[in-house]
């Protein structure tokens, strides 16, 4: 099939091209830095920023699943996600097909149910990044898009846990602990191939 992955140059969207290229997709990646990956017959590299419409249009003209892992490593990512789902959301043609986005346990309804330890972390250090994060689920929910949630539990760089756990609910004494980028990678193309929790928000934890 045919996917876009916006957000590709590194972290889970590095690790999901590479995923669903070797599984045989043809795979269009956004990227605003160069993707660190050689030419391959079925990867278009494009080289353009998220937040800009013309560019997120020739990323997903053709794709028949949409896959949103933009991230960054600024301490004040200023409004990365909004912008990029306000971008989305203009675009001329009305979107059909899925479109999977990888926020973050803790953003928008999922903060309460976040450990006392967490909630310190994202209170002390990413407060703004998942106020933007949240604010960004909320324009996908109120769209008729149709999308579906990722929340990821605080990453790590190890290998893909084939027994990961997803929760397409938040439940009372859920715990949501770290997940390997890989697994996440994992999970949205299985979700891209076969979607199961369209209009979910679902957190993933090893």
């Amino acid at each position: 099939m045919k996917i876009a992955i916006i957000g590709a140059s590194s972290g889970i969207g590095l690790l999901t091209t590479q995923q669903a290229l070797r599984k045989g997709h043809t795979v269009t990646a956004l990227a605003r830095s160069e993707i660190p990956l050689p030419d391959h017959p079925l990867l278009t590299k494009i080289q353009g920023n998220a937040t800009v419409p013309q560019d997120l249009q020739k990323a997903v003209q053709q794709a028949e699943a949409i896959l949103i892992t933009i991230g960054t490593k600024k301490k004040n990512a200023g409004t990365l996600f909004t912008d990029t789902a306000r971008a989305l959301l203009s675009l001329p043609d009305s979107i059909k097909v899925p479109i999977l986005w990888v926020t973050g346990f803790g953003a928008g309804t999922s903060k309460p149910y976040l450990s006392w330890w967490m909630k310190l972390v994202i209170h002390f250090f990413l407060r703004n990044e998942y106020e933007d994060k949240g604010q960004a689920e909320q324009h996908l929910q109120q769209s008729s898009l149709s999308w579906e949630i990722v929340r990821p539990g605080m990453l790590t760089n190890q290998d893909l846990n084939p027994s990961y756990r997803f929760y397409p609910q938040l439940e009372a004494g859920m715990r949501v602990g770290p997940i390997s980028r890989a697994s996440v990678a994992d999970f949205l193309i299985k979700e891209a191939e076969n979607p199961q929790f369209l209009h979910h928000a679902v957190a993933l934890s090893n």
